[in-house]
C-alpha cells in the first residue's frame, strides 16, 4: 500500500481525492495547514506528495520549495485553481513533478496519479536490474544503482525528474530528444502544451551540473530540434 500526503484546504476536495486514492489501494494522510503539511513532509516518509498552492500557513510553492531543500525527492503533484501559465511554471520549477488545474476531472486525477506510480516503479525496476552500472564522462558520474550523480567527486542533488532526465539523454549520447520526447518519456504522460516544462528542466539541470550552464559541456540544445547528451566526451 502506498502512503500520500495531501495538503488541501477545501474539504470537498480534499475527501474526493482521497476517496479515489483509496480506491487505489493508497493510505491517505490529509491536512489543510500548509504548515503542518510540510512538518509531516519532512518527518514522514511518503509515496507521494499532493499540495495545492493556495493555503493557510504555508503556500503549495514554499511547501515543495523547503521539501526539495532538504533533499526529500518524494514526487509532487500539484493542485491548484490558478490557470495562468506562471503559475504552472512556477509550480515545476520549484521541483513538482506534475501539475494539474482545478477544476479537473476524476480520470484526469488518476491518470497523472498513476503515471507517477508508474514511473516511480519503472525506476526501482531498472535499478534492481543493472549489475551497479555507472555512466562516466569525464568528471561527470552517474550511479544508476544508487541513482546518484557526481561532479568532480562531490554529489550533485537533482530531482527525480532531473535525474530521469538526464539518464534518459546520458544513455544514448548523441541522440536528439525532442521536448515532445523528454515529456513522455520522462514524465510518463502525454502533455499537449508543456513543452516548456522541459526548458525549464533543462536549465535547472544544467545550473547543477555545468560548470558555465550558457556554454554546456553535458547537455546540447539540437536549435529547432531539442536536446542531446555531448557524444564527444568519453566513456
Amino acid at each position: 500500500m502506498k502512503k500520500v500526503l495531501l495538503v488541501e484546504d477545501d474539504q470537498y476536495i480534499s475527501e474526493l481525492v482521497s476517496i479515489h486514492l483509496a480506491d487505489m489501494d493508497c493510505e491517505v494522510r490529509a491536512e489543510a495547514n500548509g504548515s503542518v503539511g510540510l512538518t509531516r513532509a519532512l518527518n514522514e516518509d511518503f509515496d507521494l506528495i499532493i499540495l495545492d498552492i493556495m493555503l493557510p500557513g504555508l503556500d503549495g510553492l514554499e511547501i515543495c520549495r523547503e521539501i526539495r531543500a532538504k533533499k526529500i525527492n518524494t514526487p509532487v503533484l500539484m493542485l491548484t485553481a490558478k490557470s495562468e501559465e506562471i503559475d504552472k511554471v512556477l509550480g515545476l520549477e520549484t521541483g513538482a513533478d506534475d501539475y494539474i488545474t482545478k477544476p479537473f476531472s476524476v480520470r484526469e486525477f488518476i491518470a497523472r496519479v498513476k503515471a507517477i506510480f508508474r514511473r516511480t516503479k519503472l525506476n526501482v525496476a531498472e535499478t534492481e536490474n543493472e549489475s551497479h552500472e555507472v555512466l562516466q564522462f569525464e568528471n561527470l558520474q552517474i550511479d544508476l544503482d544508487k541513482r546518484k550523480v557526481t561532479l568532480d567527486g562531490q554529489k550533485i542533488e537533482l530531482t527525480p525528474k532531473e535525474y530521469d532526465m538526464l539518464l534518459l539523454m546520458a544513455r544514448k549520447p548523441g541522440r536528439i530528444f525532442s521536448r515532445n520526447d523528454l515529456l513522455n518519456q520522462v514524465w510518463g504522460y502525454n502533455y499537449d502544451g508543456y513543452e516548456h516544462t522541459v526548458n525549464s528542466h533543462i536549465n535547472r539541470l544544467r545550473a547543477k551540473i555545468e560548470e558555465d550552464p550558457n556554454n554546456p559541456v553535458f547537455i546540447l540544445t539540437s536549435w529547432g530540434v531539442g536536446y542531446k547528451f555531448n557524444d564527444e566526451l568519453g566513456v
